[in-house]
């Protein structure tokens, strides 16, 4: 669904969303799989399989690959769910020329010299109590 309006924040262009049940039933997989290894990194931590001990570091290691597959798992669940239930919405955007964003008018562009207003600035500093 696209829309002929050229004014700014017209949607430009609509896409629903798929909500396909195979990723439902993918993301309720990846979720069960995501509790179990907070699980285990949990119960790692509490058995103090990080603590230096005589295992050589692999109890470190462990818990290190158990986090990265954490956040690997989250990763792809968020991906299924902005891909599949998030709908593609594109909007009109206002079309800035590039010395809008540094100055407030077209004149400033070329800015301005270093002596400009230099004596009332100084006036201001040394008679702070000056009326204006």
């Amino acid at each position: 669904m696209s829309s002929s309006g050229s004014t700014y924040g017209d949607i430009h262009r609509y896409e629903p969303p798929r909500e396909s049940m195979t990723a439902v039933v993918s993301i309720v997989l990846l979720t069960v799989v995501e509790i179990a290894l907070v699980g285990v990194f949990t119960f790692g931590l509490i058995s103090g399989w990080g603590v230096a001990s005589n295992d050589g570091g692999f109890g470190n290691m462990f818990l290190g690959t158990a986090m990265a597959a954490m956040f690997v798992n989250l990763a792809f669940i968020l991906l299924l769910y902005r891909k599949e239930f998030l709908p593609d919405v594109m909007i009109v955007k206002k079309r800035r020329r590039k010395w809008e964003d540094l100055y407030i008018r077209e004149d400033d562009v070329d800015g301005e010299s270093m002596t400009d207003g230099a004596r009332e600035t100084f006036k201001r500093a040394i008679y702070p109590y000056m009326k204006r």
